[in-house]
């Protein structure tokens, strides 16, 4: 530990360290010159170091004292509410190291309140948002039920109107598993198990999910890729963000339209495309994409949650690796995956 660790105090002792030094050489001076009344004078040279060094003390521990008061009014001030205000720590010295301290621990607890902030406001929109999206299909349901009541004896609209409550059932069901899925990759209990993958066999996986639908569609699926690449991967994860982006080109698409799914390896990464000649995006809507129940005005699409696009961004963050979007209105969108490979040591 440093003997004086205030540049203040350092000053302090010095100018008392002068003083005494200075009463010493008096007194050696009064007693070498023989004077009468050396010992008169001594004392009151004593005295006047004395008196000296108590104005120093005064001096000191009043500018001390200033200095603690000031801090404690900032104090004061953070706690009546004013979160920009931080303690003045640009001198030297233990005292404004522990100022600097106090200044970091109060950013720290502010950062946590801002995150504890954002998180209640984040919880509030998701509640609504959950409530806005189920409130579609409840309502329908509510519907076709009355429908089915008041005409139970008429086959072809019980079938219809069945057939309308499995797929008001379904986007229920879709919305309550995205929305898990994104709960639990948020939270970080999804542990991801990668094994190496031939992208070929989990691209051809994605697409026979998607084959009857985009054969009835009237809509072709493209694969193109080396059956040798191969990337270390969660196929269950993988497999599921690959096919949110072939769902979602689907959803905006018409018939006669191609979805392309391409994949390749470079020397320091593996990419995977995802390729449509659809509506395309609105440039205004790219921003927004990724986040959660965004739903475009320019968008026809009625059943989408909203929840596809943030699942995938999740599921390709949490496997090291970046989403990116290019779209054109009425010529297409194409979504690509990049993921790295790690380096051998």
């Amino acid at each position: 530990m440093r003997p004086f660790p205030e540049p203040e105090s350092k000053r302090l002792f010095v100018r008392v360290l002068v003083l005494f030094a200075s009463a010493g050489m008096f007194g050696a001076l009064f007693i070498a010159l023989h004077i009468a009344c050396a010992a008169v004078c001594i004392f009151f040279v004593l005295l006047l170091a004395g008196v000296g060094v108590l104005a120093l003390l005064y001096g000191y521990f009043r500018g001390q004292h200033r200095v603690m008061a000031q801090a404690v009014a900032q104090i004061q001030t953070y706690l009546a509410g004013d979160p920009s205000v931080r303690l003045d720590c640009d001198e030297e010295g233990e005292l404004y190291r522990l100022f600097h301290e106090v200044n970091t621990l109060v950013s720290i607890l502010h950062a946590h309140a801002e995150n504890e902030s954002r998180g209640r406001q984040f919880m509030k929109e998701t509640i609504a948002d959950i409530s806005h999206q189920l409130k579609t299909p409840l309502a329908a349901l509510n519907i076709y039920n009355g429908i089915l009541q008041d005409e139970p004896d008429q086959l072809e609209t019980v079938q219809e109107f069945t057939a309308r409550s499995e797929r008001e059932l379904d986007r229920i069901d879709t919305l309550v598993q995205n929305l898990l899925k994104l709960t639990r990759l948020d939270a970080g209990t999804v542990v991801l198990t990668r094994t190496p993958q031939t992208l070929a066999d989990l691209m051809g996986e994605v697409e026979q999910q998607f084959h009857f639908r985009a054969a009835q569609e009237g809509k072709q699926l493209s694969l193109q890729g080396s059956g040798t690449v191969q990337l270390v991967c969660d196929r269950a994860w993988l497999t599921e963000a690959v096919g949110n982006l072939v769902k979602n080109a689907l959803d905006h698409t018409r018939t006669g339209d191609t979805i392309e799914i391409t994949w390749r390896a470079f020397s320091a990464m593996v990419q995977i495309v995802v390729r449509d000649n659809g509506a395309g995006i609105a440039p205004e809507d790219l921003p927004h994409i990724f986040k959660r129940f965004y739903r475009s005005r320019f968008s026809k699409d009625t059943q989408g949650v909203g929840l596809g696009l943030p699942l995938t961004k999740r599921i390709v963050e949490a496997h090291s690796g970046t989403i990116e979007v290019e779209s054109e209105p009425d010529i297409g969108t194409t979504f690509t995956l990049n993921f790295l490979i790690p380096t051998k040591l």
